[in-house]
Order: structure tokens, then sequence, then C-alpha cells
């Protein structure tokens, strides 16, 4: 009768220790796969990498001369053009720029710093009108990429004053929604309840 009991014993004890190792074993693995989750989520926000939340289009004329000094400064030719200048440009957020962190035992990302919007790209497209090329300085290939290079530049300068920035920075919230889309696309949630949003946004986000 004792050895029934011992055996009954040893069997209880073996299913204990058993069922300990699985339960270890389950917790452990199941550390690693929300730590890869973690992981993925973070690269897959930060592989979208630059999200336009506003185009803008210009049109603007640039009035383009050069004066070219030839032989020992004795003689000055001089060219110029009148270009329109019509470029796209696109606003929006760098997301390599979040602040953010995971919480692996509560399946969250935290967001605590989301970046101001800046000029992601200009698109100029050059039109050539009055076309004076001078004896010893005419319009080369070269000039072409100058001069979409100082489009860009000239494009830039008149951003701030186009209202392109005020209007990305009310289309800040749409811009977090999209990465929290993202987030939940494996089943966490995103907190960004650090971030500055307005009351009119709260209003939006609890309708």
């Amino acid at each position: 009768m004792g050895d029934i009991v011992d055996i009954v014993l040893g069997l209880i004890l073996g299913a204990i220790i058993m069922y300990w190792v699985y339960s270890l074993f389950r917790k452990k693995k199941d550390k690693e796969i929300t730590k890869e989750q973690s992981t993925v989520i973070l690269n897959k926000i930060r592989s979208v990498c630059k999200l336009v939340s506003v185009e803008g289009d210009f049109a603007e004329i640039y009035h383009y001369e050069n004066t070219k000094d030839s032989f020992m400064s004795l003689f000055r030719s001089k060219k110029k053009a009148l270009i329109v200048i019509k470029a796209k440009a696109h606003i929006g957020y760098d997301l390599n720029k979040l602040d953010m962190k995971a919480e692996n035992d509560k399946k969250k990302i935290v967001l605590s710093h989301f970046p101001e919007p800046e000029v992601l790209s200009i698109e100029p497209d050059l039109q050539f009108y009055d076309i004076k090329n001078g004896i010893f300085n005419s319009f080369s290939p070269t000039d072409l990429t100058n001069l979409n290079q100082e489009a860009k530049a000239h494009i830039k300068q008149k951003i701030p004053e186009s209202g392109l920035m005020e209007t990305a920075k009310k289309e800040a919230l749409q811009a977090v929604l999209v990465v929290e889309k993202i987030v939940e696309t494996i089943g966490w949630t995103l907190d960004y309840s650090a971030l500055e949003i307005s009351n009119r946004e709260k209003q939006f986000l609890e309708g």
C-alpha cells in the first residue's frame, strides 16, 4: 500500500514540476514574442519615415541675371532670363524624430514627443522666357542644375508666409492617428497622453 502511495505522490509531484516548467517556458516565450512585436511595430512606424500632411502649389516670377568678366576684366558679358517657377511643396513630419518607447508588459507604445512640421520636398518646374545670352557668357546645361537649386531656395523662403506650416500643425492630430492605426495592426495601443492636444482636438477624439 505504501508503494502505491509513493507512486501516486511521485506522479503528482512530477506533474506539478512539469506544469511549472511548462508555465515558465510559456511565460518566457510570451515575453520573447511580445518583445519581438514591440521591435517590429517601432520599426514599422519609422519605416513610414516621411509623412506628408500638406501640399502647396507655388507660381513665382524669377529674374535671373549673371555677369561675367572676360579678358582680364576688360569686357563684361551679361546673360539674363525671365523664369516662371511652378513648384509643388510637401510639408509634413519625419517619423524618425518621434520619441517612442514600448511597454511590453502592457502591450503599449508610449509617444512622448511629436516633431514639428518641416519641408519634406520641393519639386520645381522652370519655364524660361526672354532669354538673352552675352557674347562671352551664355546659358549652359550646368546653369539649369544651379537654377533648379536656386528655385528651390527661393520657394523655401516663401513657405513661412504661405501659412502651410500652420496648416500642417493643425493636421498633427491626423498624423498621430495614422501612427495609432499602425500600432493597432498588431493589437497594441498607442498612449499619446503626454502630447499637448487642444480642447478642440480632444472633442474630436471623444466624438
